[in-house]
């Protein structure tokens, strides 16, 4: 079992892994969606695709790809690696991506060529009536990659002529997601549903990302404990990924609504007094949903560290998580939350809270985000600064029974004791729970619907 592993200085781990393959001829990274495996370069071409399959038995052997955007000639595109030019590549390469073979999405009858382009207001004219089709180049099929939120990419084989609310309603399916849940993006625009891929200047090999959302993160509270009463300030920061939906106590946002600031005084009790409102509450608490506005980045683009949280790009995979049946995930949660420094009411706050929503699975993959990575994602700037600050944050996602043999590591890590999560989290149970000190608490979730 292998969990992510955090940066060490200034040097993200992702990096140290393609610099140790580049400098080691032996070695090749293989990449599918956020996971990424150093293995054994093999000369066969069949060698390598038995390879990938070992690593990655989520995706069927006969749909296998192997493909790269490193060297010069790809411009910058995801192509395929035949089997032909595989020892000819193969030593040029540090890392090869690991996708599925092409997707099939549904082709409407060529009657139209594409919707009028929307007006400079951004809708279409008036009783404008797409034109009938008769043989344009827009009937051409083409090669587009398909780049969805887990970091995964599939190739698609499509008509010009399919709308793009018909490439989403495919992809939906695929993720388990409603159709209106998902936008496409292609040059950094969402586009339109009520338009054909024709309609925009998408050429063969061009890629279109999707983006889920919105997504909430859900119930983040923050507890704050001082051995005497004291006043201070809690000021919260949110990535352009995400925008704050609600708070309490209510207090001023910036424009964006990803920027606040409480003013409390604490009290030894653990409640705390509003100073704008005078309300006084046992905690602070926000929810915040992700923005379609913003996008992954370019897939030719580098990777992000291996700690890096975002919450529309957020996935768990067999190498970061564990999985259990639904029956046992309230013991393990308990245990868990208690080695992570979650005293007994926020233990028993956090999972009556998400019960609901675990219940309605068979199986659970979970797994709790690295502290530092969560606070770069949504930071904290309290003052006076606390002794201790302990930040647990939770994903998890329903898993069916046929599907548990994708989970072989996660399943295995469920039987080991749970102190391992102390250490991937970054905290310090023996100061969070030193009633002398001034202590900061928080603890939130994401169910992740992809």
């Amino acid at each position: 079992m292998s969990v992510n592993v955090p940066s060490s200085g200034n040097t993200p781990f992702w990096e140290k892994t393609m610099a140790e393959a580049k400098h080691n001829p032996q070695l090749l990274v293989l990449k599918y969606g956020q996971k990424r495996v150093m293995v054994r370069r093999q000369r066969s071409y069949n060698l390598m695709l038995d390879t990938a399959c070992k690593y990655f038995p989520g995706i069927p052997s006969d749909l296998i790809t192997l493909q790269t955007n490193q060297l010069d000639i790809c411009y910058g595109y995801y192509v395929d690696i035949t089997a032909e030019i595989w020892e000819d590549v193969v030593d040029l390469l540090n890392v090869v991506e690991v996708t599925r073979a092409q997707i099939t999405l549904p082709i409407p009858p060529p009657l139209y060529t594409q919707w009028p382009v929307p007006s400079p207001d951004n809708q279409s004219a008036p009783n404008q009536v797409p034109r009938q089709n008769s043989s344009t180049k827009n009937d051409d099929k083409i090669t587009i990659k398909v780049v969805f939120p887990s970091g995964e990419i599939r190739s698609a084989k499509i008509s010009r002529t399919v709308w793009v609310d018909a490439l989403l309603a495919e992809a939906s399916e695929i993720l388990g997601r409603r159709p209106t849940d998902i936008k496409a993006v292609w040059g950094g625009a969402i586009m339109r549903d009520d338009r054909s891929i024709g309609s925009y200047s998408i050429e063969d090999g061009d890629s279109i990302t999707l983006q889920a959302g919105p997504l909430c993160f859900a119930k983040p509270v923050i507890y704050l404990h001082s051995p005497s009463d004291i006043d201070v300030s809690v000021k919260l920061s949110l990535i352009p990924e995400w925008s704050l939906s609600v708070i309490y106590p209510i207090v001023p946002m910036d424009e964006h609504r990803q920027h606040l600031e409480w003013k409390v005084r604490t009290h030894e009790d653990g409640s705390l007094t509003e100073h704008n409102s005078g309300l006084h509450v046992s905690y602070l608490f926000w929810e915040a949903e992700t923005n379609l506005q913003v996008f992954p980045r370019s897939p030719a683009s580098k990777p992000p560290p291996a700690d890096t949280f975002n919450p529309i790009t957020s996935s768990l995979d067999d190498t970061d998580s564990i999985v259990i049946p639904v029956d046992r995930v309230t013991v393990y949660l308990d245990k868990s939350l208690k080695v992570l420094g979650l005293h007994t009411e926020a233990r028993t706050s956090f999972i009556t809270y998400w019960l609901p929503s675990i219940l309605k699975h068979e199986y659970i993959a979970l797994r709790f985000v690295p502290q530092a990575a969560y606070e770069r994602a949504a930071s904290l700037n309290i003052s006076p600064q606390p002794d201790v600050v302990t930040r647990v944050c939770m994903l998890f996602k329903g898993i069916c029974k046929e599907h548990l043999a994708n989970w072989p590591n996660a399943q295995m890590q469920a039987e080991n004791d749970v102190a391992w999560w102390a250490g991937v989290v970054g905290v310090d149970p023996t100061r969070a729970g030193d009633v002398t000190l001034f202590r900061v608490l928080e603890w939130g979730g994401v169910e992740v619907l992809i």
